[in-house]
């Protein structure tokens, strides 16, 4: 076990020293098993582990790539960049509003107190406490749904309430229904639990209700998993009309559903599919994307049957919520703080789609002006792997396609961008490299 690790290492050192530059393609799995003289199972353990660092990028069969350096000593392998050639990762999507410590410190403080501060550092249970599930119902609320309260439940991010849903619902072996192109950590989540994920088609409207009434009748779906405001990495939200369509195959088919509404904050408000199955569908939201990533809760609003079940898989996947978070969120919700940070970044966002429009004009990109990212499909003759490469090798992370598409052999040649987390002038700056990059002759790709 440990052997492949001490070989990643070293791959590492490559990369920190400069001897790998970003962009540059590591040879394939088995080359680089017979060159080191190891299984290729155990060259597969060493890209794996290379990727789970955040060093490299790519998939089996299609190549490897150095990706752009992060920041700290690692990034000498962009032979000490300026501040003009620093890098810039359009990866991580993480919003932060203009002000944001300020507005966030002045609530926290009252937990500080050493009264307070013990109530909030005691163990919490999976339903969290009745201020928490109030401010939840309120927080989640659309014009024509508000949760009960005591159908909801806290986990520490939104992440982990997936997870809790999947593992009630569907056993090791289980088919769940999900996007063609969907949120990779579903993925992962899929594969630690054993679970067979069924992409179905869809078009400009949503997910096609035929593709899962077909795919139901091929084998029996254990539940269905969607994004349907300001789906990732598209952008698309789904129409009202499908929606009920949507609603109605479900309760057809008894099927349920895990709604994911991690984004729709930024959307005005419209109803979710919950509001017309609410016995079928488990929704999941969250504050990571409304306030913060470093402190934040997951929430889940379940069926009333459901409650006792999902709150069990939350206990023994040791996913509850911290108490301190918990009691923060009340704070920030309770005391407007959230909803002037929703307010502050659905302008960040459209300033940042702006951006986006100005410096890839002209280049097939699918995005919504309310989101944070957008899907570039990529001109001929790129491939999402090669591009990748090449972007990194200007020290801009992107997301390749293939890490959102869920059938294999179907590999998108496209990227998704992140565009929350970068400082303005720095996005604008990538955009732009990128749009000169993508516009270079096939015979030029290879360098930066």
């Amino acid at each position: 076990m440990g052997d492949y690790r001490r070989i990643a290492d070293r791959i590492a050192d490559d990369i920190a020293s400069g001897r790998l530059k970003p962009g540059q393609r590591l040879p394939p799995q088995r080359a680089f098993a017979r060159r080191r003289g190891i299984a290729s199972s155990t060259a597969g353990r060493v890209y794996g582990e290379l990727v789970r660092r955040g060093l490299v990028v790519g998939e089996v069969g299609r190549g490897t790539y150095v990706r752009a350096a992060p920041d700290g000593p690692p990034g000498r392998a962009l032979a000490e960049p300026g501040p003009a050639d620093a890098p810039v990762n359009l990866e991580l999507n993480y919003p932060s509003a203009p002000g944001q410590p300020e507005l966030l410190a002045p609530v926290l403080a009252p937990l500080l107190r050493p009264d307070v501060l013990a109530e909030a550092l005691l163990p919490t249970a999976a339903t969290g406490t009745e201020s928490a599930r109030e401010a939840a119902a309120t927080l989640l609320a659309t014009p024509g749904w508000r949760p009960a309260p005591d159908r909801l439940l806290f986990t520490g991010n939104a992440r982990q309430a997936i997870a809790a849903v999947l593992a009630s619902l569907v056993r090791p072996g289980g088919r769940v229904g999900v996007e063609q192109l969907t949120y990779p950590l579903v993925k992962e989540i899929a594969a630690r639990l054993g679970i067979t994920l069924v992409p179905l088609a869809g078009d400009a409207a949503g997910l096609l209700p035929e593709a899962v009434a077909a795919a139901h009748r091929t084998a029996p779906l254990s539940a269905l998993y969607m994004q349907p405001t300001l789906h990732n990495p598209t952008s698309l939200t789904t129409s009202r009309a499908r929606l009920l369509q949507l609603a109605r195959l479900v309760h057809d088919l008894n099927l349920p559903v895990v709604e994911d509404r991690i984004w729709s904050f930024l959307y005005e408000p419209g109803d979710p599919l919950a509001a017309h199955a609410p016995a079928l569908t488990h929704v999941v939201d969250g504050l990571s994307k409304r306030v913060a990533p470093g402190l934040t809760v997951g929430f889940l609003v379940v069926p009333p049957h459901r409650v006792g079940a999902v709150a069990g898989a939350v206990r023994s996947g040791g996913w509850s919520a911290g108490r301190f978070a918990l009691e923060a969120a009340v704070r920030w919700a309770g005391e407007g703080t959230v909803a002037r940070l929703v307010a502050a970044k659905r302008a960040d966002a459209a300033r940042r789609q702006k951006i986006l429009a100005e410096e890839l004009a002209g280049f097939a990109v699918r995005s919504d002006p309310r989101a944070y990212f957008a899907w570039w499909e990529l001109p001929a003759p790129w491939r999402a792997d090669t591009f990748t490469g090449a972007a990194a090798a200007h020290g801009i992370a992107v997301t390749p396609g293939p890490a959102f598409a869920v059938a294999p052999g179907h590999t998108p040649d496209a990227v998704r961008l992140g565009l929350a987390s970068a400082p303005e002038p720095d996005l604008r700056r990538a955009l732009r490299t990128l749009a000169h990059v993508a516009a270079r002759r096939a015979g030029d790709r290879t360098g930066p």
